[in-house]
């Protein structure tokens, strides 16, 4: 996988756009004049999660002496359901039970950001091409960066695009995410059929 398929990929899935209107709904609790240092900061601790899940997820999978084709597949069927789900939104009545009063870590950070469709993400690639930590490395920093200034926008955004603008949009990115994991599901089987059709 080149930089530009992963960075388009990383930012699919971590959706900024479909996001925007639950950070405006989250952040209308918070005073106005805290609500860009809270959003910046939630950002930051999102930023470090997912860098640690890139440099470490390797290590984990280790541990659970997972193969790399069990990871591509799984992988690709978490992406496959993290785009139905974009197609067809659930209510997320929960957050309605969210505490009044400043965000922290929960939820803009994990799992807005750094969710677990994003963390699936990055153990996948870093896994399968571990020599190349440095390009993971610079594909989340600008994945990050796209999505901190999207939603640094998000009034603007909103305003923009409205709500049906958003969802159309988010709708769009669950088609090619659908397609993305069909590819990743397929390349990660390929390996598997190889080694049946030579045992047989």
């Amino acid at each position: 996988m080149d930089i530009v398929s992963a960075l388009t990929l990383l930012i699919v899935v971590m959706d900024p756009l479909g996001n925007i209107p639950l950070f405006l709904s989250i952040l209308e609790r918070v005073d106005v004049k805290r609500r860009k240092k809270v959003l910046f900061r939630e950002l930051l601790i999102a930023l470090a999660i997912l860098l640690v899940f890139l440099f470490c997820g390797q290590y984990l999978l280790k541990i659970f002496s997972l193969s790399k084709e069990s990871v591509g597949i799984a992988g690709a069927i978490v992406l496959f359901i993290i785009a139905l789900r974009m197609i067809f939104p659930a209510k997320r009545e929960w957050l309605e039970d969210l505490p009044d009063g400043e965000p922290f870590i929960v939820p803009l950070a994990i799992p807005f950001v750094a969710g677990p469709s994003a963390l699936a993400t990055l153990i996948l690639i870093s896994t399968r091409e571990p020599e190349r930590m440095m390009d993971w490395s610079i594909v989340v920093l600008l994945a990050w960066s796209v999505t901190a200034v999207t939603l640094m926008s998000s009034t603007f955004l909103y305003k923009l695009l409205r709500k049906r603008g958003i969802i159309a949009i988010e709708r769009l990115m669950g088609m090619l995410l659908i397609a993305v994991s069909v590819e990743m599901f397929l390349t990660g089987l390929q390996p598997l059929l190889t080694k049946l059709t030579h045992v047989s």
